[in-house]
């Protein structure tokens, strides 16, 4: 006997959520766990990609969750509950980033070997920061972009490293198309100058 899996349909979906939230909004604790059972996995797969210095993974997973929960008679249903949710998953992540931003003294000495030819690649390149396939020293990355914005960070981030498109970074962040390209170009700049005042200091 074959059992029906056939997954809910979007607007299915979109009634589902109205319900668990509306139950939340009532103070109903089982369905408030609910939600953070269907939320968590989402919440934890863009905390985990933009973690901060300072605190836990935990930590920035619990703020973010005492933000959906605090903003939650604000979600309009107007767009999809992921959507929504993401929005208010990264915006704690970069605020939380802007307060630990630092810049950390980052000298040609302190790189490794492999380190140095990626350098040595990547401003020998053309006009476009090479993807995530060519950055062979993920360390090295992550140390140039501390020297970005917060903003600046995630749209390197999700473009080039997690190869995400316009309108995927469009409809997490809530940015335009054109602002997302304008601070994906300016970041660049931004990177490339570092690596040449890398290249120009003394071995």
């Amino acid at each position: 006997m074959l059992v029906n899996t056939v997954e809910p349909s979007s607007q299915e979906r979109i009634d589902n959520d109205h319900l668990l939230l509306q139950r939340v909004r009532e103070g109903d604790e089982d369905a408030a766990r609910d939600l953070v059972q269907r939320l968590y996995p989402l919440v934890i797969k863009l905390v985990r990609s933009r973690q901060t210095r300072m605190v836990s993974e935990d930590d920035l997973v619990q703020m973010v969750f005492t933000r959906i929960f605090a903003k939650l008679d604000q979600f309009s249903g107007q767009v999809p509950l992921e959507h929504w949710v993401s929005r208010i998953a990264i915006n704690t992540c970069l605020n939380q980033i802007a307060r630990e931003r630092v810049r950390p003294e980052f000298r040609w000495s302190d790189l490794t070997e492999e380190q140095e030819r990626v350098i040595e690649n990547l401003t020998a390149s053309a006009n476009e920061l090479p993807a995530s396939e060519q950055l062979a020293a993920r360390e090295l990355v992550e140390k140039l972009l501390e020297h970005l914005k917060p903003e600046e960070r995630l749209v390197i981030t999700l473009l080039h490293l997690e190869s995400r498109s316009i309108e995927d970074i469009r409809k997490m962040t809530g940015w335009s198309s054109p602002l997302i390209k304008v601070r994906a170009f300016r970041a660049r700049q931004k990177l490339k100058k570092h690596l040449q005042l890398l290249l120009k200091e003394p071995t």
